[in-house]
């Protein structure tokens, strides 16, 4: 039977071994070094170019008359509402998404109601990834997702055709040719987030930032830095 200061011992070993909830939920060093906030804001801009579906949030205004064919329910003042939209990432302001709004669609009626906007995001790993080192590695909570806040802009036509925004989008949505501006279905017009705050979450915070990104951090990643960096499950992907 092995002695009190062995079993001792052998407790404190195991107990140093194991990972505990606070290193796993929180910026917690252990073995990895964490991005810094400048690579964080290089992964979000990454994602932002690969995807271009995700989720707009809106809140019902305060007061408003009731719209008859809505019929929408009375108890949704400043009751927040996330919707799946298109956007794209388009020149001349690339980290501010191109959004093609319906005048009708209720995220755009809020927005012109003076509701702020967040856009919410999630990193989607290549369908021919890799296998991960553990369960962890592609786990949807160990994945970085974020949140731009600000709001919506319309964008004149001169610069729409000055920097093909309109064949960016399309390129990314060419079924959205069936809403652009000057359709027969529903009035629409071209947009775009100005983002004003980034709230990013980077995965488990022993081995991720966890945080705000300052917006001239956002605005000022490159295309080059976009364009060279590599996720986990992306070829080329290389653990800090």
């Amino acid at each position: 039977m092995p002695s009190f200061a062995a079993t001792l011992i052998l407790s404190f070993v195991s107990a140093s071994c194991a990972q505990s909830p606070q290193q796993i939920l929180s910026n917690y060093p252990l073995v990895q070094s964490i991005p810094t906030v400048h690579e964080s804001a290089i992964q979000a801009r990454r994602i932002l170019n690969l995807s271009s579906i995700a989720t707009l949030s809106t809140v019902f205004p305060g007061h408003q008359q009731p719209i008859a064919f809505e019929n929408r329910p009375d108890d949704l003042a400043d009751v927040p509402i996330g919707l799946i939209d298109y956007y794209a990432s388009c020149d001349p302001t690339p980290y501010d998404p191109t959004i093609l709004a319906i005048s009708i669609a209720t995220s755009f009626k809020n927005s012109r109601a003076g509701s702020n906007v967040t856009l919410s995001l999630r990193y989607h790993p290549p369908s021919d990834h890799p296998p991960g080192d553990d369960i962890y590695t592609y786990s949807p909570a160990n994945l970085p997702r974020f949140s731009l806040v600000g709001h919506i802009e319309p964008v004149a036509s001169s610069e729409v055709q000055e920097h093909g925004m309109d064949r960016c989008f399309l390129n990314r949505h060419p079924d959205a040719v069936a809403w652009k501006p000057g359709n027969t279905i529903h009035e629409s017009w071209w947009a775009r987030l100005a983002v004003e705050h980034v709230y990013w979450i980077g995965g488990f915070g022993d081995r991720a930032y966890i945080g705000w990104v300052p917006i001239e951090e956002w605005r000022g990643v490159t295309q080059d830095e976009v364009e060279n960096a590599r996720l986990v499950g992306e070829r080329g992907y290389k653990r800090n």
